[in-house]
């Protein structure tokens, strides 16, 4: 059985959806009721280290990490080519969703230029971890973005664990083949069965949101406009 049971979203609309910040997408999925307002994105802690508001939207392909003790058997982080068969697997774009789960998570990088570079021939975007990563500049200059807690200079012990399961970042708990949209925000995970509806519900919601935002930057402002504004975006 494939990693990814429902049908890919069409990479139109995946573009369409990400025209739109993850502060207005969180805003649209709360209008459909699939799950609560608390849950299905990443508490604060998590930054785009690379830079910029670019906006990031992929399928995840997961994997956990160890950096503080050397691998018990195999070789280093580079040496397991044997994941890359499960992100092949997964529908493009894509976003390598990497957990550390040393006790102490962050204490060395767990990805860096050259990870970059192998995760972008693989059609992957960006790397959102709860550990550290290196080589901001070189990376960034890929057009790859870095979403992680904290830099290190040194990958110290770094090595592969186990990949295609379920981890967990910045309490976003996120399954391989999980939809993710990520910003200087943070990352969110999008629902499939309602992505197709995002982009003209987002529209909606941007459009009346700045309705209220004109009439309080307006000359002609009085409180009154500011109620009936709104009271017509509900």
């Amino acid at each position: 059985m494939g990693i990814l049971s429902a049908m890919p979203i069409p990479r139109e609309t995946l573009d369409a959806i990400r025209q739109f910040d993850t502060c207005t997408i969180a805003n649209t999925i709360e209008r459909f009721g699939v799950r609560l307002r608390n849950e299905g994105y990443t508490r604060p802690g998590l930054h785009c280290v690379t830079g910029g508001t670019r906006r990031v939207i992929g399928y995840a392909a997961t994997s956990r990490v160890r950096t503080s003790d050397p691998p018990v058997t195999g070789g280093a982080y580079l040496d397991r080519t044997d994941w890359w068969s499960m992100v092949q697997e997964l529908p493009a774009p894509r976003i390598a969703v990497i957990q550390d789960i040393d006790h102490h998570p962050a204490e060395a990088s767990i990805a860096g230029q050259i990870h970059a570079a192998i995760l972008k021939s693989f059609d992957c975007h960006a790397i959102v971890t709860n550990g550290a990563v290196r080589d901001l500049e070189a990376v960034a200059a890929m057009d790859f973005a870095l979403f992680a807690h904290e830099v290190s200079v040194s990958h110290a012990y770094a090595h592969l664990i186990d990949y295609g399961g379920c981890v967990e970042i910045f309490g976003l708990e996120v399954r391989a083949g999980d939809l993710l949209m990520a910003d200087c925000h943070g990352v969110i995970s999008i629902p499939l069965d309602i992505a197709p509806e995002l982009p003209r519900a987002a529209a909606e919601i941007r459009a009346r949101e700045r309705r209220i935002i004109d009439v309080c930057q307006s000359p002609d402002f009085t409180p009154g406009k500011l109620i009936e504004a709104i009271q017509d975006s509900h």
